[in-house]
């Protein structure tokens, strides 16, 4: 690749919706540093760039999961449940002993991976609105958790709780793991033909009908994926934790912030349009403003402020570039209109 070449690269990507996303995280850096340089305390601390991997790995965990429904054009209510409930399981079979490390982590992957099947079946084969049924399956799981757990719940056995603390520096491995999941789910939506079948369904499904593409199974795959990175979720916050909760996805919020994540990443939430490394930047974009507004102690209650105005004002860029697109096109078809005109008229 040559200079020009890279040049234009370069240009392109900064100039696309993900190299938006990735020029405002950079800005919320600079602001964060600024903020707390006046106030003589520093952001890149060791301490505070490990909690600001951590804090990302179990969320982006989930959002890898919420970007492929979001795909497909559908949503996942369930995931903070499903979350709880990995957790709770894992903890609960461990027991804290060594021997039970595999037995915990195979059952809480399995239930986990069967939610989110149940889900793709009830959004690609009886065709219920994905709303609606991931919020019923997540109300069961939420009714089964808190009539069968109270408070914290088993212990993390001595291997998961070494790889919960375990780090590579200032990176943990957690968070090495999670990278991982993004590069193989990247991979995965753009070299398989089922990966590309979400996009299509999700762009435009009658179309897809008419090409011959079953809706069924991309719809199946995404939500089963879902459940499936929902539960390591679950698994990353016992190994960092040591112990189940059944209301650690709800506390955490993680059905509507990895909505927002996967929006802030500029998908649309109608389907078709979106990327892993957008949903990314989404990601470490209200992770960096969580560890700043926390560093600065400010009240935890404005966190929820400072994520809904910046929600807004995504929502509201995402409506003026649209209309900016329209007004191309109408142009460009009034040209159109007007050139066939004089040509009749000749």
């Amino acid at each position: 690749m040559n200079a020009h070449t890279f040049k234009s690269t370069l240009i392109n990507t900064l100039r696309s919706n993900t190299g938006s996303v990735y020029l405002v995280w950079i800005l919320v850096i600079c602001c964060g540093a600024i903020l707390t340089g006046l106030s003589g305390r520093s952001f890149f601390t060791e301490g505070n760039i490990t909690d600001l991997l951590t804090s990302t790995t179990v969320l982006g965990l989930v959002v890898v999961g919420q970007t492929l429904v979001i795909l497909l054009g559908s949503l996942d209510l369930s995931v903070p449940f499903v979350l709880s409930l990995s957790s709770v399981l894992a903890a609960g079979v461990m027991a804290g002993r060594s021997e039970n490390f595999t037995a915990g982590i195979v059952t809480a992957i399995l239930v986990s991976l069967a939610i989110g099947l149940i889900n793709g079946l009830l959004v690609g084969l009886v065709k219920i609105n994905g709303f609606i049924a991931t919020l019923g399956t997540g109300l069961v799981v939420s009714g089964y958790l808190f009539t069968n757990y109270r408070g914290s719940t088993g212990k993390a056995s001595p291997e998961l709780a070494a790889i919960g603390s375990a780090s590579w520096g200032v990176v943990p491995w957690t968070t090495v793991a999670m990278v991982l999941c993004l590069v193989a789910t990247a991979l995965f939506l753009n070299r398989t033909r089922t990966g590309l079948h979400i996009y299509a369904v999700g762009g435009d499904p009658a179309v897809t009908r008419m090409s011959g593409i079953r809706e069924s199974l991309p719809a199946i795959v995404a939500h089963s994926l879902s459940g499936l990175f929902a539960g390591l979720a679950g698994l990353v916050i016992v190994a960092r934790l040591g112990v189940g909760s059944p209301e650690v996805g709800t506390q955490g919020g993680y059905d509507l912030l990895s909505i927002a994540a996967v929006v802030v990443g500029g998908a649309v939430l109608a389907g078709g349009k979106g990327s892993i490394w957008g949903s990314l930047g989404g990601i470490l974009i209200f992770a960096t403003i969580d560890s700043l507004l926390g560093i600065m102690e400010v009240n935890p209650y404005l966190k929820e402020v400072v994520r809904g105005l910046i929600i807004i004002a995504v929502a509201v860029y995402a409506k003026r570039t649209q209309l900016k697109r329209s007004a191309r096109f109408d142009s460009l078809r009034t040209k159109s209109a007007s050139s066939m005109k004089e040509g009749s008229i000749r």
